[in-house]
């Protein structure tokens, strides 16, 4: 008799990428990215891909301490946003400056975003869901993630890539028109990829501990983190995964 071994088939990651990759995340808060994908950035620099920040706005209305001016808390957060990017292995970390809470998806918003895009010219782009109105059954997503998600995504296309959209950024600045070739969008209503972060889960609680201003209780903050294991795996054997829809342009 003769025992056939049959091999299971595997399934390549999305983000397996052949080369390594410049990888620019563009979200509206300073502690966006570490909360939506800590993870899978963390995954990406370990990889040897190159990851970018653009923060669309300071983050100066997050507080409580009514002691605190909105300039203060900006610089705060700055600060802590730089830290905890430098966890994951983030080096370069872009701030526009808007005011919290007030990001409107209009053309001067877009124009910024492309930009930034034309400027950094990354392979791929990671922004938020600007449909995604309700995140679970708890809590209404901020209009400055929805805002942001939306700007940045119409800045992808096609203002980024035609060089007569803002004209005078190819005209004037010497940016050239750029096509990113795929957007991983966070926080999505319907999920296309799910990346496994198991291995980096405890470098993305690492930066997430930086944004100090931001989290009352941090024993409270991991333990709910650590609660979100998959459906398949426990507390005391978690896996743990980041989700986003994937665009890859043809």
């Amino acid at each position: 008799m003769v025992n056939v071994i049959v091999e299971e088939e595997r399934i390549e990651a999305p983000d397996n990428w052949e080369s390594p990759q410049h990888i620019l995340v563009v979200l509206a808060h300073p502690d966006d990215p570490e909360f939506f994908c800590g993870g899978t950035i963390a995954r990406w620099i370990g990889a040897g891909h190159r990851v970018s920040y653009c923060l669309l706005t300071c983050g100066d209305k997050g507080t409580e301490d009514r002691d605190l001016t909105p300039d203060d808390l900006c610089k705060i957060r700055q600060n802590e946003q730089r830290s905890a990017a430098a966890v994951l292995g983030v080096d370069n970390v872009v701030f526009l400056d808007h005011p919290d809470g007030y990001l409107v998806p209009d053309l001067e918003l877009r124009k910024e975003i492309t930009r930034v895009i034309r400027q950094e010219q990354p392979d791929v782009l990671v922004t938020c869901d600007p449909t995604n109105m309700y995140i679970r059954d708890s809590y209404i997503n901020h209009p400055d993630h929805r805002a942001a998600g939306q700007a940045t995504l119409d800045a992808v296309f096609p203002a980024a890539r035609d060089h007569l959209n803002f004209i005078e950024l190819w005209r004037d600045e010497n940016l050239d028109p750029h096509n990113v070739r795929e957007v991983w969008i966070s926080l999505p209503q319907e999920a296309s990829v799910s990346i496994d972060i198991t291995e980096h889960f405890e470098k993305k609680l690492r930066a997430l501990n930086k944004h100090t201003s931001q989290i009352g209780d941090p024993a409270q903050l991991e333990e709910r983190l650590r609660s979100r294991h998959t459906l398949d795996s426990t507390l005391d054997d978690p896996r743990y995964e980041e989700h986003f829809r994937r665009v890859v342009f043809r």
